[in-house]
């Protein structure tokens, strides 16, 4: 073929489309009930946006990234993830002066160039919360809670939760400088992305999947046991409302986020697979990042989840997609003036709000009722030049196989069908 879609991408045909829309559906059920208001940001965003929020020496920002210049000179990157422009919109429309805190969800593709593999896409597709301007522990356990109820809601069982604390601005660089300290006695034990990291990302250290580093990962300081009293407090006031939440977690010491603006909370749930992909929902608190990008200081606490995954774990645990229990109603002919009035037929349904169809010109009737059979009809109206002549039309229920002659008006056939879908 001269054309393929993009490496890394993908296309969402038709029969995957009940996945996406079951998942959709049940993403906005489930953030409106908990009290979120939806919100949608540009696919691209001025460039210092990201190198402010996520951070400069970040694997996203030093690597993934896909970042150009416009006509106009402007440098613009794609969104690498959903945080941060949700912020920069929280102060751009003074979202501030709202009742706070403010809960807001979006539904958006996400942009990274990475080496594509089973979970990882270069553009994939994410569900994520934020919650802006409410700093108590609460809001990070109603976060946690909302991405647990819902990955169970769409059918995803034996799942774990792990969190931990990473502190903040003012006990974190104590921490930091211990593990630096810590990690220069092994560094030549160590990968090669791992000693990069040792001066400008070493929070990282303790993410790295490589073999050789896990058994100086688990001997590595911990940053529960470095935290300021605040951050003390406020991890015990989580890990009470987690319990009181009967939210079975463990907590991860190793478990940090990839982008600088995380403080205090971090969490992922993960699927019963093992795998450098496997993350279905990871988020956590980020204090500064309203600050960094130029506002007052505000909390926030978010996660986002990618739909790819959630959608490849429900095919793997034979997860049916919900059923779409609507009609639609394919409306066959046979003779050039049953022609005429089956066009005029579906065009009736569809103004009176039912799905309809008229079945291909030129084609005989066993033709049609295939091709309805293929479109996922669940009724087909028949008609012919004696029925039209007397007034009636044949309507057949596709997945009984049982007809009866209807006359044929449009309000009588709607009717009829959906008497006839009440009592399946």
């Amino acid at each position: 073929m001269q054309f393929q879609a993009p490496r890394g991408t993908g296309d969402i045909l038709p029969e995957e489309q009940g996945y996406w829309r079951a998942v959709r559906e049940r993403v906005a059920q489930t953030a409106t009930r908990y009290g979120y208001d939806r919100i949608d940001t540009p696919v691209f965003e001025d460039a210092r946006l990201f190198v402010r929020g996520v951070g400069e020496m970040t694997d996203v920002m030093e690597k993934e990234t896909y970042t150009f210049q416009d006509r106009g000179d402007d440098l613009l990157t794609l969104r690498p993830e959903g945080t941060a422009p949700v912020c920069r919109a929280y102060l751009e429309h003074g979202l501030s002066n709202l009742p706070q805190p403010v809960r807001l969800y979006y539904i958006s593709p996400i942009f990274r160039y990475e080496r594509p593999q089973a979970g990882r896409f270069r553009q994939h597709h994410q569900f994520g919360v934020e919650v802006l301007g409410d700093a108590d522990a609460s809001v990070d356990a109603e976060v946690i809670e909302l991405g647990w109820r819902l990955l169970g809601d769409l059918g995803l069982a034996g799942l774990s939760l792990g969190i931990n604390t990473i502190g903040d601005l003012q006990c974190r660089p104590g921490y930091i400088d211990e593990l630096r300290a810590y990690y220069r006695h092994r560094v030549e034990a160590v990968c090669p992305d791992c000693r990069r990291r040792l001066e400008h990302n070493t929070l990282r250290l303790l993410d790295c999947k490589e073999g050789g580093c896990q058994p100086i990962i688990a001997e590595a300081p911990s940053s529960v046991d470095h935290l300021c009293d605040p951050c003390a407090g406020h991890w015990a006031s989580l890990l009470a409302y987690l319990d009181r939440l009967d939210l079975p977690f463990q907590v991860d010491n190793r478990l940090v986020r990839g982008f600088d603006y995380y403080t205090r909370t971090v969490f992922e749930i993960t699927p019963p697979i093992e795998g450098r992909q496997s993350t279905l929902i990871g988020g956590g608190r980020y204090d500064g990042l309203i600050e960094e990008l130029g506002g007052k200081p505000t909390p926030g606490v978010g996660f986002g989840m990618g739909i790819e995954r959630a959608i490849a774990n429900m095919k793997r645990d034979e997860v049916a997609p919900s059923t779409d229990t609507g009609v639609k109603v394919l409306v066959a002919h046979v003779g050039e003036a049953a022609v005429r009035e089956a066009v005029s037929l579906s065009v009736s349904l569809r103004t009176n709000g039912m799905s309809a169809i008229a079945a291909p010109v030129g084609r005989s009737l066993r033709s049609q009722l295939r091709y309805a059979t293929a479109a996922k009809a669940t009724h087909a109206i028949i008609m012919g030049d004696d029925e039209l002549q007397k007034g009636v039309v044949t309507v057949r229920n596709l997945e009984r196989g049982e007809q009866r002659e209807v006359v044929a008006d449009t309000d009588r056939l709607i009717e009829d069908i959906k008497s006839d879908l009440r009592e399946q």
